[in-house]
C-alpha cells in the first residue's frame, strides 16, 4: 500500500510524462481530508463527466453541487488533452465500491477485467479513501466522441502516477469497473487503454506514442575547465556532457536536456523505490504482528 503523493510530486509525475497541465485555483490544498482518509493510494480511476464544454465542467468538478460537494476529482481531462488540476487529497469521485475488486487491483493479478463488481455506491469501500480519479469531459451517451489527444492524456496520466508509484497498468479502472451502479467512462474500453498504459510504461516517461525510440547522439567534444584539480576537472567534464544530450522527441525535434532533467528523474525514481520499501516494511510489520498473536 502506497503513501499518496504529494501535490508538487503528482504535478511533476504528470510533467515529465509529458501531460499538459493547467493548475486551477488552490488546486494543491482543495479536498474533502475533512470528511475521511485520504489513503493509502492503490489505484487510479477513470470517469466521464456527462457534460460538455471545458470551463463548465472544470467549475463543476472544482465546486461540485448541492448534493456532492467539490472537488469531484484530481484532475479534469478535456477534448484536446489538457489536464486542469482541480484538487489533491480525498474527493468525491470513486464513492463506493466492491472489496473484491479492490483486492485484484492491489494485487494486479486479474485478467482482462477485474471481477465484475457486485456492491453499487451505498455502503460500499470508500474508494475516495484508495483511488486517484480523473473525470473526462464526455457526455457519456455512447455518441460523443473521445478524440485522440484526450485518449492519449487519459494514457499519459495514468502511467505517469503508475511509474511514481511503481504499479502496473492493472492499477488503473473505470469507475464500472469499480462500482455496480456505475457506467463509465462509456465509450472507453478499458482493457485497451490498460494495454496502451502496460505499452508506455515500458518507455521512458519522454516516450509519444507512435513515435521512433528516442535517440541520444554522441556528446560533442567539450573543453575542460582551467584547473590543475584532476577531480574537479573529471566532475566539469561529467557535467557538461550530460547538458549536451540531445534526444528526439515525439514530432522528430532535437531536444537538448541539462543536468537538471536527469537529476528530477533520479529523484522521482528514487521516490518510487522508496515507496516501494515502504511498502514492503509496512507488509512485513504486519506478518510479524500477525505471527506475535499466534505464539
Amino acid at each position: 500500500m502506497a503513501k499518496p503523493l504529494s501535490a508538487a510530486a503528482f504535478l511533476a509525475a504528470l510533467r515529465a510524462e509529458g501531460v499538459k497541465v493547467k493548475e486551477v485555483g488552490d488546486w494543491p490544498t482543495h479536498n474533502r481530508n475533512h470528511k475521511g482518509p485520504w489513503g493509502p493510494a492503490n489505484g487510479v480511476m477513470i470517469h466521464h463527466t456527462v457534460t460538455s464544454g471545458t470551463d463548465a465542467s472544470v467549475r463543476i468538478c472544482r465546486d461540485g453541487y448541492a448534493a456532492l460537494p467539490g472537488p469531484l476529482c484530481h484532475g479534469v481531462i478535456d477534448k484536446t488533452g489538457v489536464v486542469h488540476l482541480v484538487g489533491h487529497g480525498r474527493t468525491n469521485h470513486a464513492g463506493g465500491g466492491d472489496p473484491k475488486v479492490l483486492a485484484r487491483v492491489i494485487a494486479e493479478d486479474y485478467g482482462d477485467r477485474p471481477p465484475k463488481p457486485t456492491q453499487g455506491n451505498t455502503g460500499g469501500e470508500d474508494g475516495n479513501a484508495r483511488f486517484y480519479g480523473f473525470e473526462c469531459v464526455n457526455l457519456g451517451d455512447g455518441k460523443d466522441p473521445w478524440p485522440p489527444a484526450q485518449l492519449d492524456a487519459i494514457e499519459r496520466a495514468s502511467a505517469a502516477l503508475c511509474r511514481a508509484h511503481g504499479w502496473g497498468a492493472k492499477s488503473v479502472v473505470g469507475h464500472a469497473e469499480w462500482s455496480s451502479d456505475k457506467v463509465d467512462p462509456r465509450g472507453v474500453g478499458m482493457p485497451g487503454m490498460r494495454d496502451r498504459i502496460a505499452t508506455r510504461l515500458k518507455h521512458p516517461a519522454s516516450w509519444s506514442r507512435g513515435s521512433s525510440k528516442p535517440t541520444n547522439p554522441a556528446p560533442p567534444k567539450e573543453t575542460p575547465v582551467a584547473t590543475t584539480d584532476s577531480k574537479v576537472t573529471a566532475l566539469h567534464s561529467n557535467l557538461l556532457t550530460i547538458g549536451s544530450l540531445t534526444e528526439v522527441d515525439g514530432k522528430g525535434a532535437r531536444v537538448n536536456h541539462g543536468a537538471g532533467y536527469y537529476l528530477a528523474h533520479i529523484e522521482r525514481d528514487t521516490t518510487a523505490l522508496q515507496l516501494k520499501v515502504d511498502r514492503l516494511e509496512k507488509t512485513l510489520a504486519e506478518v510479524l504482528a500477525l505471527l506475535k498473536t499466534k505464539s
